[in-house]
């Protein structure tokens, strides 16, 4: 370990700055951190883990203590404002600022230090000139500060550090509050006289956060006992970044091109702590030189419990300049519907943000490790895969229907229409699909089963004999509540105005804002809130012709295949490229206007999911074939409308001849079935089901990206890593970022004519391939 001396605050002073890893690091993150268990952290740039025995002495010394507020004068605020002043003094001297020469103000936050010190200037009458780093944050350009969570994880407070003879221009600041003024009038006069004994009296406005201060002050004696000095933690850091750095540096596809681009400054040196900071942005390139969906690669990262931030780091002058990008070019990217937290990251073949991995205190070698094993796994050719494709120089190939689901509800369970019975497909897709949605009570966005995996266990049903929705969930609920809810189908059924009223709000879907029906009885929002223990209530955005939501598409649609010459290197081919056999296809037609136009419910792309049973065949020999432990996937994890099986079981199967299809013909079958059933004679005026007058064709627009959600088990709300993870080494389709596909969206062709349109189990279903033209 390197030389310590101490300073004379008799704070330990780092002498030899070098990189060293500290050995015990280890054991010390096992026993102070237990919430990093089985998780690398390295987002420690936004905030890093508390130990445990901060909040274990926080806990106690408040509990032991009573504090009152340092404005009264009992005991208890008298014992306040000691602790107060003690812990601003320890503040200052940990910053190795000189309490005569330096003030400190406590804040709620960094923003809030840097919004007290605008607000001082814009009083000036002169004005003022403000220059900031073209590397800045998003809060100093909006006008560094310490907060305290960045350093010890807890309390939740910042601060800000004054230099005295620098304090004139908070003088001609307009408001105050109590605890800011000596004495203050009530009537016309508006007289007041400020406190003027300290900067931070003049500038703590109100009540300070006392019981925050206080944990500050233990924050400070816990870090000192486990760690010694903020010099010994960047040696550490350092270490481990020089570590990541090389090995991240180092990483090369089989033809030799680099897997990541690293953003520095050409003068700082990983090595010297003293020029460059235990962080490393990058981002991504394929071997065939296109750039990586960091939202991809963040997808991926969250299925190996790997956390780091991606997007615009909120730093936009840095990643401006890091990624070359000009005013026009980022205003130009926001309206083509990127942003900082959406996946539509890449745009016209250049990232649009970056990768930041942060080092802190506790990281230890295992954390670097695990990062660079899963970034030759996922983004080192050669270690995934070759993508399979079809056979497509056969005859071609019939299928029929196995399933039609659908999902009343979005984001819960399915619903599967039964054997015989004709399904209307509309515009805006099949009949009753998410209609309905939970929203929180608060943001009014709605929920996704991608963070609250419980919403798989709502069972929706459509009973139509009765005119209504049933849902039930399939877990426990409190004695009070009911095992079922009861919604009716129709919004103009009187026997249903009470208590199941509605009202129209605003809500959000998947960032749209829609105009929504949102239920206000108790017992719905009750029901819900205790089923996914989130305030919640029910919402319906039923069809109507002014829909305000419609395809999204336009923004993630791969490029047409490259052939595969020309993905090949002078060494060898680039694994994941499609086999010389099949020539190659056509462009992929221009959907972007259609898509566009097309109406949508509650879905989130479009208006029909299909997915083809040869190709999930083909997924979970692969996952078995790969991995002894994991087991195949559930169909229903895809969450898809229609499922497409080949009609000839002996024949040869066809994964992902979906790839390749343009539309589907699909041929009604009740004339051929006398099993076939319609609900046209129930007393409900709900039912689609009338009889079809033709057969239906469906447009074949993209294929569907996917996410972890793949990973939630319908049947249990359980995670797992399959089958995400051999889809995205098998399914990268060439793209901005290559994403990850399964399944094809899908949507009424428009020129079908007016009549009704239906779907049953069973029916034939001809594909229509790219290039061919359909009887």
């Amino acid at each position: 370990m390197a030389t310590l001396s101490c300073n004379e605050a008799g704070l330990p002073l780092q002498t030899d700055v070098r990189p060293v890893y500290s050995k015990n690091i280890d054991d010390l993150r096992r026993e102070e951190y237990p919430m990093l268990k089985d998780t690398v952290y390295l987002d420690h740039a936004a905030v890093t883990p508390y130990p445990k025995s901060l909040i274990e002495q926080s806990s106690r010394n408040l509990m032991q203590n009573l504090f009152g507020n340092p404005h009264s004068n009992s005991a208890s605020s008298q014992l306040s404002m000691r602790h107060i002043e003690d812990v601003r003094l320890r503040a200052l001297r940990f910053f190795k600022a000189d309490p005569d020469s330096f003030d400190l103000v406590f804040v709620t936050n960094a923003t809030a230090g840097i919004k007290l010190v605008m607000e001082a200037f814009r009083e000036q009458l002169g004005g003022f000139w403000y220059g900031y780093h073209k590397d800045a944050h998003t809060s100093l350009i909006g006008m560094r500060e310490a907060a305290f969570y960045k350093i010890f994880g807890f309390p939740d407070l910042g601060a800000l550090i004054i230099r005295k003879d620098s304090a004139l221009p908070f003088a001609s600041r307009k408001y105050f509050g109590g605890g800011t003024v000596e004495s203050v009038t009530c009537t016309n006069e508006g007289w007041y006289t400020r406190k003027e004994d300290s900067i931070h009296e003049q500038l703590e406005d109100g009540t300070l956060p006392i019981h925050s201060i206080v944990a500050l002050g233990t924050a400070f004696d816990v870090h000192q006992k486990l760690f010694g000095s903020l010099e010994r933690i960047s040696t550490h850091t350092s270490f481990l970044a020089n570590r990541l750095y090389e090995n991240l540096s180092s990483l090369r596809h089989a033809n030799g091109l680099p897997v990541c681009t690293i953003y520095k400054d050409r003068r700082s040196s990983y090595q010297d702590a003293s020029t460059q900071g235990p962080i490393v942005a990058f981002n991504i390139r394929h071997s065939n030189g296109e750039w990586a969906s960091n939202a991809e690669v963040e997808k991926l990262a969250a299925i190996r419990n790997i956390q780091f931030r991606t997007g615009g780091l909120c730093n936009p002058g840095g990643i401006a300049s890091l990624l070359g990008l000009e005013p026009q070019e980022i205003r130009r990217n926001y309206f083509a519907g990127r942003r900082c937290d959406n996946e539509n990251d890449i745009h016209q073949g250049n990232p649009t943000g970056a990768i930041r991995l942060s080092i802190g205190a506790m990281s230890n070698m295992e954390d670097i490790t695990t990062v660079v094993r899963f970034m030759e796994e996922f983004f080192v050719d050669g270690q995934c895969q070759p993508r399979p494709s079809a056979d497509f120089s056969g005859s071609k190939v019939d299928f029929y229907v196995e399933t039609v689901t659908i999902y009343p509800i979005k984001s819960c369970g399915s619903w599967q229409i039964p054997r015989g019975m004709a399904w209307d497909i509309r515009p805006e897709g099949l009949a009753w699909d998410r209609e309905w949605c939970l929203i929180h009570q608060g943001t009014r966005a709605a929920l996704s089963q991608k963070r609250i995996p419980r919403m798989a266990l709502l069972r929706p049903t459509i009973d139509f004999e009765g005119g209504v929705l049933r849902v039930r969930f399939d877990g426990i609920l409190p004695p009070s509540l009911p095992d079922e809810l009861m919604i009716p189908l129709s919004l103009k059924s009187a026997s249903f105005q009470d208590p199941m009223s509605t009202s129209s709000c605003p809500s959000r879907v998947c960032g749209d804002a829609v105009s929504a029906y949102t239920y206000t009885s108790p017992e719905i929002a009750a029901f819900f809130t205790a089923a996914l223990s989130t305030p919640c209530t029910l919402a319906r955005y039923p069809p109507h012709p002014s829909t305000s939501r419609h395809s999204k598409l336009h923004l993630q649609s791969p490029k047409p295949r490259t052939p595969p010459e020309t993905l090949r290197s002078e060494q060898q081919p680039v694994p994941g490229a499609f086999p010389p056999t099949p020539p190659p296809s056509p462009p992929l037609p221009d959907i972007t206007t259609p898509a566009q136009t097309l109406p949508i419910l509650l879905s989130n792309e479009s208006p029909i999911l299909t997915i083809s049973r040869s190709s999930l065949n083909h997924l979970n020999q692969t996952i078995v074939q790969n991995s002894s432990h994991a087991k195949p996937a559930e169909a229903s994890v895809f969450r898809a409308n229609i499922i497409l099986a080949q009609s000839d079981p002996t024949a040869k199967p066809v994964p992902y001849d979906e790839d390749e299809w343009s539309s589907l013909r699909i041929l009604d079958s009740s004339s051929s079935s006398s099993s076939s059933t319609s609900c046209s004679s129930t007393s409900t005026s709900t039912c689609p089901n009338a009889p079809s007058t033709a057969d239906t064709s469906l447009d074949v627009l993209a294929p569907c990206r996917r996410c972890q959600m793949v990973c939630i088990d319908q049947t249990t709300a359980e995670r797992s890593e399959e089958p995400f993870v051999t889809l995205a080494k098998t399914r990268r389709l060439e793209g901005d970022g290559q994403k990850v596909f399964f399944g094809v969206h899908c949507a009424l062709q428009r020129e079908a004519g007016r009549g009704k349109r239906t779907i049953r189990v069973g029916d034939r279903v001809l594909p229509v391939r790219k290039g061919e033209y359909g009887e």
